[in-house]
C-alpha cells in the first residue's frame, strides 16, 4: 500500500471511528464526546500507523511531541479530530481528520476525512475546483471571523462565508464552495499539513500570510497563519495582507 493510499485509508477508517463514537455517545454532554472522539481517533491512528509504518514518527494534536522526529526521514502528522466542538455538537459536519507524511522537507503525501459527509480527498489525485463566476468567498469561523479575513473581504469585494474546523474550511476550496481561506493567529502543524497538500496538489495556492513558504516538522510545531486560495486570487489576498499592515 502506497503512502498515499494508506493516509486516505486510516484518515476515512477514523472518521468512521469518529461517526460511532458521536452515535454512542448521543445521550452524553458535549464534553464527553470531545473527550472520548479526540481520544479514541489519536489511538486509532498511532496504533494503525505503529503497525503499518513501524519505523516512522507520528507527530499528532492528541500526543506527546517525540523528540526523534527532527531526526528522521519519515513523520506522520495527524490531527484525529480537528473541530472538536462542532464534532461534539449533534448533526454538525463541519469537522474533520487529518492525515499527513512529511518527508524530508516536504509533506509528500495526506488525505482529509470529512466523516459527517462521506468524503476524503487524497493526495496524489484532487481534482481541481470548478468554475464560480460570482463575488469571492471567503470561508471563516462561525463564531470568530478574524479581522483579517475581514479586510481581505472588504478588499475582494467578497462574501463571508462561516464554517468549522480548517480542515473544513480548506475542503471547501477545494470543492469549490469558498475561494478563499485565510487565517493569523492560533494554529498548530497538525492543523493544517494534510489540508495543505490537499490544496496544492488540487492546483490551489497555499502559503504563509506573507507569502512565504509552509514549512512542517520543525522544533517548534505552532505555525499559526495560513492562505489558501484559488491561484488567480493570490496576488489580491497577499496584497490585502501587505496593505493592512500584517494581522
Amino acid at each position: 500500500m502506497s503512502d498515499h493510499e494508506l493516509a486516505a485509508r486510516l484518515a476515512t477508517q477514523a472518521g468512521e471511528l469518529l461517526l460511532g463514537v458521536r452515535d454512542e455517545l448521543a445521550e452524553a454532554t458535549e464534553a464527553e464526546r470531545k473527550a472520548a472522539g479526540d481520544k479514541q481517533s489519536h489511538e486509532f491512528l498511532l496504533e494503525a500507523l505503529g503497525r503499518e509504518r513501524p519505523d516512522d514518527v507520528v507527530l499528532s494534536e492528541e500526543g506527546v511531541d517525540n523528540p526523534a522526529r527532527l531526526r528522521s526521514e519519515r513523520v506522520w502528522i495527524v490531527d484525529p479530530l480537528d473541530g472538536t466542538r462542532e464534532f461534539s455538537e449533534l448533526g454538525r459536519q463541519d469537522w474533520a481528520v487529518h492525515v499527513a507524511l512529511w518527508q524530508t522537507g516536504e509533506v509528500v503525501a495526506a488525505a482529509v476525512a470529512l466523516p459527517a459527509h462521506g468524503i476524503t480527498l487524497a493526495t496524489p489525485h484532487v481534482a481541481p475546483p470548478p468554475p464560480h463566476w460570482g463575488p469571492p468567498r471567503i470561508v471563516v469561523s462561525r463564531t470568530r471571523p478574524p479581522a483579517l479575513a475581514l479586510r481581505v473581504r472588504d478588499h475582494l469585494d467578497g462574501d463571508l462565508v462561516t464554517m468549522g474546523s480548517a480542515g473544513a474550511k480548506v475542503a471547501a476550496v477545494v470543492q469549490g464552495l469558498a475561494d478563499v481561506y485565510v487565517h493569523a493567529g492560533g494554529q498548530y502543524e497538525w492543523d493544517s499539513a494534510a489540508p495543505v497538500a490537499v490544496a496544492r496538489a488540487a492546483g490551489l495556492h497555499a502559503s504563509r500570510i506573507d507569502g512565504s513558504r509552509l514549512e512542517y516538522n520543525r522544533a517548534d510545531p505552532l505555525l499559526p497563519d495560513l492562505v489558501v486560495c484559488r491561484p488567480e486570487y493570490a496576488d489580491a489576498v497577499l496584497a490585502a495582507v501587505s496593505d493592512s499592515g500584517g494581522p
